[in-house]
């Protein structure tokens, strides 16, 4: 049986707890472990937990009404791909304006704290850690979201750009140092080239193999490579130039199944 490591992120340990205490008299033996975290004030803290645990699950607290925790829950599905984001909301009122920003987090799920049960509540987390999409349920049964999220769609279509070029778990740096793995270069010499450390080139390139869910560096060169993210190859743009591009235009994109 597959255990699910669960991390509850708010900054009210009261709240933090009384999730906790809501999951663990469930007795559900597919949970492996219930983590609690404050994000600190600009969501640095949640950052430096998330990498350090991998939790499979993330329960956030959208900050109802102020909803600061949008942009932490948007970094956490751009940057942690395998962890899957659960936005929970005090709002008392369903919103279709929250659900629709809430959708464009990349959140799996969405759920009013105020009227979910936690036999409920479980469930939305093992249907996230199987890789489904409950949130999908919400938008089906609100027809004006789901049509607000298909003319978005429709306008990034209408201007030229795919769903990948909207949204990657790449930083620029990260781009640069692939860039020059593609190119041949060791650790050492990408650390010359850059004037950092050779242990910060490594920490760099697990962080792109995780990311990527690549399985080497070669893995994960070709998945820059197919995605058109670096070249290497003779009339295209440099390398260094196709970083600066990137950069410029915010230009983020999320690797495609391999």
């Amino acid at each position: 049986m597959r255990k699910i490591i669960i991390m509850i992120v708010d900054s009210q340990p009261f709240f933090r707890a009384g999730v906790r205490q809501a999951l663990g008299g469930q007795n559900n033996p597919e949970i492996l472990e219930v983590l609690e975290c404050d994000p600190g004030d600009d969501g640095t803290e949640a950052i430096t937990q998330i990498t350090a645990k991998s939790p499979d699950v993330v329960l956030l607290d959208i900050n109802y009404p102020s909803l600061r925790g949008l942009e932490l829950g948007k970094k956490i599905c751009r940057y942690f791909p395998a962890t899957k984001v659960v936005m929970l909301s005090a709002n008392p009122d369903e919103n279709d304006e929250e659900l629709f920003e809430v959708i464009k987090t990349g959140a799996v799920a969405y759920m009013r704290s105020r009227g979910c049960t936690p036999a409920e509540l479980i469930e939305t987390i093992k249907r996230a850690s199987r890789g489904e999409y409950p949130i999908n349920d919400a938008v089906s049964n609100r027809p004006k979201v789901a049509w607000r999220v298909l003319r978005q769609f429709q306008d990034i279509a209408a201007m030229g750009k795919t769903v990948e070029e909207i949204t990657t778990p790449l930083t620029p740096k990260e781009i640069q140092i692939l860039t020059h793995v593609a190119e041949g270069n060791s650790n050492k010499r990408i650390a010359n080239i850059l004037g950092i450390s050779e242990q910060t080139i490594k920490n760099h390139v697990s962080a792109i193999l995780r990311k990527l869910n690549a399985n080497d560096r070669a893995h994960a060169v070709f998945l820059a490579i197919r995605n058109g993210w670096i070249t290497t190859q003779p009339g295209g743009a440099a390398p260094a130039q196709k970083v600066e591009q990137l950069a410029r235009k915010g230009v983020r994109i999320t690797p495609a199944a391999s």
